[in-house]
């Protein structure tokens, strides 16, 4: 797998030098990668099991990836890989609270961006739908539920393992 290089969002043909300021992140899987630290996006609570975590950036490994790595800023070896789910369940929707929406300045669910930690369960990559990441990109900030609706669960089934799910599992 090449190294990630592209920072999620830059149009590529700004070569990552301009109207940026560059960061450098270690991870485990690409090495050292120059983020812009605009992009950087803060958790207050942390995410469930590590509180004490609160800045991520979103790695794309490939433009046309429906798979990301949110990847901790100050823990190389701490990375999720996420992806949209309502690329793979379309009925899937978030019931934000209000005070929820207040906390990530968030006007409607339609202007945040919703995301699922992806895990590999045998042949299978599920989703967790119960514990959503809602991230407002303009201001980096984003939050994981706890949602207490059990019509999904926390390893709801996305795809069985292909060519793209075995790249997110390598």
């Amino acid at each position: 797998m090449p190294p990630v290089r592209r920072i999620s969002g830059q149009d590529p043909s700004m070569d990552g030098h301009y109207g940026i300021q560059a960061m450098q992140v270690s991870t485990s899987r690409f090495g050292k990668v120059e983020i812009d630290q605009q992009r950087v996006v803060s958790f207050s609570k942390g995410i469930l099991g590590f509180p004490h975590q609160k800045k991520y950036v979103l790695l794309q490994p490939d433009v046309d990836s429906c798979f990301y790595w949110l990847q901790a800023i100050d823990r190389e070896d701490l990375a999720f890989v996420v992806t949209d789910p309502s690329m793979f369940i379309p009925s899937y929707r978030v019931p934000i609270k209000t005070e929820q929406m207040r906390e990530l300045n968030l006007e409607s669910l339609d202007k945040g961006q919703v995301f699922v930690i992806v895990n590999k369960n045998q042949n299978t990559l599920t989703g967790n739908l119960q514990g959503p990441l809602v991230i407002n990109a303009k201001q980096c900030v984003g939050e994981q539920l706890v949602l207490s609706n059990h019509r999904f669960t926390a390893r709801e089934p996305l795809m069985e393992l292909g060519a793209a799910a075995e790249m997110v599992s390598a």
